[in-house]
């Protein structure tokens, strides 16, 4: 294993988030994905973020995408200090 993803190892929970979205997305290796894989086998606590963070993606992209008022647009903008696309 290459980074070390043991099953039930709290200091590897961290490691493994590092890699959570190439593994969501089917861009991880299949090494990365082995190991992930192992570790939430016995990981009760990771394969439930991964799930509910899976679950969260899947809505996001099957949801419509709401519509901003200009207004709102504007202080989206400004809040994320973006003044200069607006």
């Amino acid at each position: 294993m290459a980074k070390g993803f043991d099953a039930m190892d709290e200091g590897n929970c961290m490691h493994m988030l590092g890699d959570l979205s190439d593994y969501l997305d089917g861009e991880a290796s299949q090494e990365i994905c082995a190991e992930i894989e192992q570790h939430m086998a016995g990981c009760e606590d990771c394969r439930i973020v991964v799930d509910t963070f899976q679950k969260t993606v899947l809505l996001y992209r099957d949801l419509p995408q709401p519509e901003l008022t200009q207004e709102a647009r504007m202080r989206l903008y400004q809040a994320l200090d973006l003044d200069d696309y607006a």
